[in-house]
């Protein structure tokens, strides 16, 4: 397999960790988006949107949007499992996905920054405003049914996207403050091998200083 990404994008990072707890194995493909090679024709031709993570199959099917790419990976792989087997379980960590991939990263993509910050308004304000709103619904939403992980004491598609939405949150100045229930959770994974080997800064096209 083949994965299109870029280091600190959360989209691309939830794959790779979410590979990285299925145990498998793939070539990383960086495709800077700062520079913006996403938006070139031979990139569009994998995702019309121009948009990261894109996972090629050994068989050259092209899988894009990053939820989608892990719900397939959790059902072609199904150990470990990254969804609960209830139904009302399932739709519930499936909340807690769309809380962060919808309601969250979208607001703090890069075109949608830039296109902020274009309009002459401050786009690193904008994104702070609507993480800090997200990731205290995040809170919310998960603190009934919470334990080592997000949901539970297992790690689930939730988990996935919740590490590297905080690095997010980080970067762009959130107080976290009052977010201390997915702290807590955050640092558990992090001690999980699949999530160390998925951090941006490990990435093969990590920039430090950028």
């Amino acid at each position: 397999m083949k994965l299109y990404g870029y280091w600190r994008s959360s989209c691309s990072w939830r794959v790779r960790i979410a590979l990285g707890l299925k145990g498998l194995s793939y070539e990383n493909i960086p495709v800077h988006l700062v520079k913006g090679e996403q938006r070139d024709d031979v990139h569009r031709a994998r995702n019309p949107l121009a948009q990261v993570p894109v996972l090629v199959l050994d068989d050259g099917t092209h899988l894009v949007q990053s939820v989608a790419i892990m719900e397939y990976l959790d059902e072609v792989h199904p150990t470990p499992p990254l969804l609960p087997k209830a139904p009302s379980a399932r739709a519930r960590v499936r909340a807690l996905v769309e809380t962060i991939n919808a309601g969250i990263q979208p607001l703090q993509n890069l075109a949608t920054m830039q296109h902020v910050k274009s309009l002459g308004a401050d786009d690193k304000a904008w994104s702070r405003h609507f993480i800090d709103k997200g990731l205290r619904a995040l809170q919310e939403l998960a603190r009934p049914r919470a334990g080592r992980c997000l949901y539970g004491d297992d790690v689930t598609l939730a988990d996935c996207c919740l590490v590297p939405q905080l690095y997010g949150a980080r970067r762009f100045g959130v107080d976290l403050d009052a977010i201390p229930l997915l702290l807590q959770v955050e640092e558990r994974l992090k001690q999980l091998p699949a999530f160390q080997q998925a951090d941006c800064m490990v990435q093969p096209d990590a920039q430090p200083d950028a």
